[in-house]
């Protein structure tokens, strides 16, 4: 998991620990999941937008769009 041992993660838990408390920690984790997952949300919707524009583009190039005829 990101090349992080045992230990590290221990350290990393402790220190938040600290700054946000034992209280605040649910909050900070929910934070992190609906930022997360927004992150995630964007990235796909960008990639369909990619995905729709190539496709568009390839039928231009091809011709399939001809209004003259």
């Amino acid at each position: 998991m990101f090349g992080l041992g045992t230990q590290e993660l221990l350290i990393i838990l402790v220190l938040v620990m600290i700054i946000f408390g034992a209280g605040k920690l649910p909050q900070v984790g929910a934070a992190l999941g609906k930022g997360l997952r927004n992150f995630k949300k964007g990235v796909n919707e960008s990639e369909e937008e990619i995905e729709e524009g190539t496709v568009e583009e390839i039928s231009e190039k091809n011709g399939d769009d001809k209004k003259d005829a």
